[in-house]
Order: C-alpha cells, then structure tokens, then sequence
C-alpha cells in the first residue's frame, strides 16, 4: 500500500494554539472585573451527553472560564426546561450556553433552542444568528458564528491554506455543517466558491473530482471516495457514522472519508482528532466574544 502523502490537519494541535489565546483574553477579562461564563444544559442522564459536557467544562474551567452546569431529569416537561433556559437568559454571570443534544423524544427541540437568547448562543446555530450571518457579507460579525464550520476554516489557515479563490465542495445539508459552512466561506474575508452536494445529488463524484477543498459532514461511511479526490486536494471529515460491531464488542464509529483518501489529498483532517477539537475551542470562543462584547471591550 503507497505511503500517506496528505499533510495531517492535527485538530488537537490547533485548538490547544486556540485555548492558550483565550486563556490571555480571559485573563484580560478577569482584570476588568468579568469572568466569561459558559454554561450547559443537559436533560437526563445519556452517558455519551455527559462525557462530552464534562469534556467542555474541564476545558473551559482550564483557561479560566466560569463553568455552569445545569442538569434536569428525563421527565422534565417543556415548561421547566423553558423556566431553566429563561434564568440563563437573564443571568449576566452567563455569557454563553448551549442545550446539549439530543433532547428526550416528548420535548420540543426546535422551540427551546430559539428560545435562547441569540447573544448567548454559544453553538452559534439560532436562527437569529444564522439570518445575521445571511445578512452580512462584507462587515464585521458581531453575533456567534456557527462553531463547526468555523473551526474548519480555522483549521486549515492555522496550517497555511489560503481559501481565497479556491472551490470548496460541501457534501451534507446538516444545521450543523451543510447549510452554514457556505455561508462563512463566501464571506468576502474568505472568498471561497462554493458548491454543496449530498445524498440525493446524482454522480456525485464529478463535483468532488472538481474541489479544490471537500469538506464532508454527510454522517455516511465513506462517502468521500480515494478516486473522487483530486491529487493534492484539502479533504476535511466531519461525518460521523456509528455501527455496532458484528462480534459483540463496542459499536465502531467511521467518519465519511475512506482512509485511502490519505494517499491522494494534500491535506487531510483525521476523525477523530481533526474537526471535533477545533469544535469546542470555537464554542469556548464564542463564549469569550460574548463576554468582550458585553464588557465593550470588542
């Protein structure tokens, strides 16, 4: 089998740059009298929840935030969780929080999550938010970006890669990745052309052989194929697909790009370990705008 060629986007490596700048800007924060706060709002006990709000307030308590936990049973009826989201609104320690998904069955996702207050809207997905992002082109943003597609563009100018000018194939039309990520990379600042695709887009593979960029959170195994990867291009795996193992064991989790992409891309961003780091530090920098915002201090 040929040696890998692609240069690894080494996720950890960026968000740790990341979190060392934000642990100055916190620093600056407390001298002026405000700690950012970050708040999450877990309903029930889902254990994969669980680990990954603790993993967000260990990392945030590290570069000196105020963490806030708020947790409410499995039974929680709509009305309580509004009560909980309406105190973090109107709590000025709170700067920024996020209702960690998936909510259980008989609640109303949707309803909750634009009752948050769009200025403390860590994730940076209320339709507030994502309407500000449609609106503004060429000015300064001054509301939280979506995270995700913001630590993918972050993720490779911290590894050198102009997007000025190239063609960025999206392949998914996810709230998370597939429907804001163009958004940000045709702001002017970026200046990407963009092209998205998905699952029911026939011949996909032409437009992938055509990116100079793909940037893939379609959640489906291997979807992003080695002969639909042009030579040297950028490739960044977002997807996620879960499958139980035949033999019993734990389920295996598989992200949308074939490993033999590897040895035809020039850059590539493993999963784990590429997007899903950069992720939580742009969540956490959000939280941090918020509060400089507050402050008057941006």
């Amino acid at each position: 089998m040929p040696a890998q060629t692609a240069v690894v986007l080494d996720g950890k490596a960026a968000s740790a740059a990341i979190k060392v700048e934000l642990a100055e800007r916190v620093a600056a924060l407390k001298a002026k009298g405000v700690v950012p706060g970050i708040a999450t709002v877990l309903v029930g006990g889902d254990p994969a929840s669980q680990l990954y709000v603790g993993m967000k307030h260990r990392q945030s308590e590290a570069i000196g935030m105020n963490s806030i936990q708020k947790e409410l049973p499995a039974d929680a009826t709509q009305e309580q969780v509004e009560a909980l989201l309406d105190e973090l609104n109107a709590d000025p320690a709170c700067h920024g929080y996020i209702v960690q998904l998936p909510l259980p069955k008989h609640l109303d996702t949707d309803a909750l999550l634009t009752r948050i207050d769009p200025s403390k809207d860590a994730d940076g997905l209320h339709p507030t938010n994502l309407g500000r992002l449609v609106l503004n082109v060429n000015g300064k943003i001054t509301t939280p970006l979506p995270c995700t597609p913001r630590g993918v563009i972050e993720l490779l100018l911290r590894n050198g890669y102009d997007l000025k000018g190239k063609h960025v194939v999206v392949v998914g039309r996810g709230v998370t990745i597939g429907r804001p990520m163009p958004l940000l990379l045709t702001r002017r600042e970026i200046n990407a052309t963009v092209t998205i695709v998905h699952t029911g887009t026939p011949d996909m593979g032409r437009y992938l052989r055509d990116a100079d960029v793909i940037v893939s959170g379609a959640g489906v195994k291997h979807i992003v194929k080695p002969e639909d990867v042009k030579p040297g291009a950028a490739v960044l795996d977002v997807g996620v697909t879960r499958e139980d193992d035949p033999e019993g064991g734990k389920s295996k989790v598989y992200g949308d790009v074939h490993p033999d992409v590897a040895q035809v891309a020039g850059y590539l961003s493993p999963n784990p370990g590429g997007v899903g780091p950069m992720t939580v530090a742009l969540l956490m920098t959000n939280v941090v705008e918020a509060a400089e915002r507050a402050a008057g201090l941006a």
